[in-house]
C-alpha cells in the first residue's frame, strides 16, 4: 500500500479543484452560445451590409449646376410630406401615404441613405398635391417629331390633332417646385445599371416618355432600342453609359392569359395564383423598378384565378373567383413578397405608380350626357374632382404597402391626372382596325380616353419619379 500523501500536497490539490458551480456556469454558457449563436452572428454581421454606391461625381456636378439656377429649395421629407399628403387628401374617401411611411421606418434601421438619393425635399411639401399651370417657356419637354420611339398609338400630332395646348401644362405642387428633369444626372446615376417599367400599356407609355426624355442627349450611334419577338420585353440601351431602360409587359404582374403583348384582347381574363416568378425572372438584377397594374383588373365582374398546376388552355380548369378588390390584393401581396425576397434595399429602388384615370363619362365633370374625352381641350378645375376610379383599390394599396418590410415609393399620379381630360389620345392615334362609316360619323364612339398623348401628361409622371428617386427624404 502506498503511503498517504503529505498533508501539504493533499491540501494543494483540494485548493485547485474547480467548484461544482463552475461546471454549472460553464454548461449554461455553452448552452446559450449554441442556442443563440445564429442571432449573435447576425448582430455582428450587420456591419457587413453592402455599402450604397455613391452617385458619380459627374452626375452630382451637373445636378448642382442645374438646381443652383433654380430659386427654390426642393423639399418634402417623407414623414412631413406624408403628413401634408394625408391632410390634402383627407377629403377623398381613401387612404394614401402609408407605403412610404412604413418603408421609411424600416429603411432607417438598415441604411442612412436610400440608393440614388442626393438630397431632400422641402419640409411640408407634398409633390402630389398642387395645380396645373400653363407654361409656354419650358413645355413640352421634347417634340413628338424628335422622339422616334413613340408608338403610333400615342403620336397625336402625327394623326391629326389640331391643337398643342395639352403639351403646355406644368404640374405645380403647393408650397414648393419640382426639380427640373436632368437627363445627364439620370443617365450618370444609371451608369452600369438597369431601370425597368413593369405593367400594362399605361406603364409602357411612361416608359416611352422616359426614353424620349433621355435619348435627346445621346448621339445616334450611342443608343438602340430592341424588343423581343412577342414585344413582352423592350430594351433601350444608352451604350456609353452601359445603362438600359426596359419595359416588361405584365398587365396583372402575375401570369395570365393576357401575357402576349401583341395579342392580348381576351374577354374572359384569367390569372394564375402563385405565378409571380413567371414575369419576376425578368426583374432580377434591376436597380430601379417601376410597377403598375390596375386597368386590366377592372372587368366589371369577378376575377378568375387558375389554381394548381393547370394551364389556361385546359378544357377543364380548377378556378376560383374573387371580387376585384380581393383579386387585386392577391397581386399586391405576391408582388411585395417577391420584392422582399429578391431585391437588395441597399442597391435597388422600387416604385409603384397608382391607377391612371379614365375620362369616358363627361357627366362626371359636368359635361353633356353621352360624351367623353373627345374634343376636350380644357382641364377640370375642381380641385376635389374624382372620377369613376375604384377608391377601394387605393385602399388595398395603402393597407398592403403599409405592411411591407421593403420600402416602396408610391407615385400617386391619380388625382393630378384626373384633371387632364384634355390629354388623352382620343381619336388622334393609329387605329387597331379600320373604322366603319358608323364610327366615323360618331367620333365619340371610338375615342381612346384611356391612353395619353406624348409628349404630355406622362412626362410629368416621370418628373415625379425623378424627384422621388433623387430627393426621397
Amino acid at each position: 500500500m502506498k503511503p498517504p500523501l503529505p498533508p501539504s500536497t493533499s491540501s494543494a490539490l483540494r485548493k485547485t479543484r474547480p467548484s461544482p458551480y463552475f461546471y454549472t456556469f460553464l454548461t449554461f454558457t455553452v448552452f446559450v452560445l449554441i442556442l443563440y449563436c445564429e442571432d449573435l452572428l447576425s448582430v455582428f454581421d450587420r456591419n457587413e451590409l453592402v455599402p450604397i454606391k455613391p452617385i458619380p461625381e459627374t452626375g452630382k456636378e451637373k445636378e448642382t449646376k442645374s438646381t443652383s439656377q433654380l430659386p427654390f429649395v426642393i423639399g418634402e421629407p417623407e414623414e412631413t410630406g406624408k403628413k401634408e399628403e394625408t391632410e390634402s387628401t383627407s377629403k377623398l374617401p381613401f387612404a394614401i401615404g402609408a407605403p412610404e411611411e412604413t418603408g421609411k421606418k424600416k429603411e432607417a434601421k438598415t441604411t442612412s441613405k436610400l440608393p440614388f438619393a442626393i438630397g431632400v425635399t422641402e419640409e411640408g411639401c407634398d409633390i402630389f398635391s398642387g395645380r396645373w399651370v400653363r407654361d409656354e417657356l419650358t413645355r413640352p419637354l421634347y417634340e413628338e417629331s424628335e422622339c422616334p420611339y413613340i408608338q403610333p398609338q400615342l403620336t397625336c400630332q402625327e394623326h391629326g390633332r389640331p391643337d398643342k395646348e395639352y403639351q403646355k401644362w406644368r404640374w405645380q405642387p403647393y408650397g414648393c417646385d419640382l426639380p427640373r428633369f436632368n437627363a445627364t444626372l439620370m443617365l450618370e446615376s444609371l451608369r452600369g445599371k438597369r431601370m425597368m417599367f413593369v405593367g400594362d400599356s399605361l406603364n409602357r407609355g411612361q416608359y416611352v416618355s422616359m426614353v424620349c426624355l433621355l435619348h435627346r442627349i445621346l448621339p445616334p450611334n450611342a443608343k438602340s432600342l430592341e424588343s423581343s419577338i412577342d414585344q413582352s420585353l423592350t430594351v433601350f440601351r444608352a451604350k456609353d453609359y452601359n445603362a438600359t431602360i426596359e419595359f416588361n409587359w405584365a398587365p396583372f404582374l402575375l401570369e395570365s392569359n393576357s401575357d402576349n403583348a401583341i395579342v392580348h384582347r381576351v374577354d374572359d381574363r384569367m390569372v394564375k395564383k402563385g405565378s409571380i416568378n413567371k414575369h419576376g425572372k425578368n426583374w432580377k438584377g434591376v436597380d430601379v423598378l417601376v410597377f403598375n397594374t390596375y386597368l386590366w383588373w377592372m372587368t366589371g365582374r369577378k376575377m378568375k384565378f387558375l389554381k394548381g398546376k393547370g394551364s389556361f388552355k385546359d378544357e377543364k380548369k380548377d378556378i376560383e373567383e374573387l371580387t376585384t378588390e380581393d383579386a387585386y390584393r392577391v397581386a399586391m401581396k405576391s408582388m411585395l413578397k417577391w420584392v422582399r425576397k429578391n431585391m437588395d434595399r441597399n442597391k435597388t429602388r422600387v416604385f409603384f405608380t397608382s391607377m391612371s384615370p379614365l375620362h369616358i363619362k363627361s357627366q362626371e365633370w359636368g359635361g353633356e350626357p353621352g360624351g367623353n374625352c373627345y374634343n376636350e381641350t380644357t382641364l377640370i378645375e375642381d380641385p376635389n374632382y374624382w372620377g369613376s376610379e375604384n377608391k377601394n383599390i387605393m385602399q388595398v394599396i395603402a393597407e398592403e404597402f403599409g405592411k411591407s418590410k421593403y420600402p416602396i415609393t408610391f407615385l400617386n399620379i391619380t388625382q393630378l391626372s384626373s384633371y387632364r381630360k384634355d390629354a388623352h389620345t382620343s381619336i388622334y392615334k393609329k387605329q387597331w382596325s379600320p373604322l366603319t362609316p358608323k364610327q366615323l360619323a360618331n367620333p365619340i364612339s371610338y375615342a381612346d380616353c384611356v391612353h395619353w398623348c406624348l409628349p404630355g401628361l406622362q412626362d410629368t409622371w416621370n418628373e415625379l419619379l425623378f424627384t422621388k428617386l433623387f430627393y426621397p427624404s
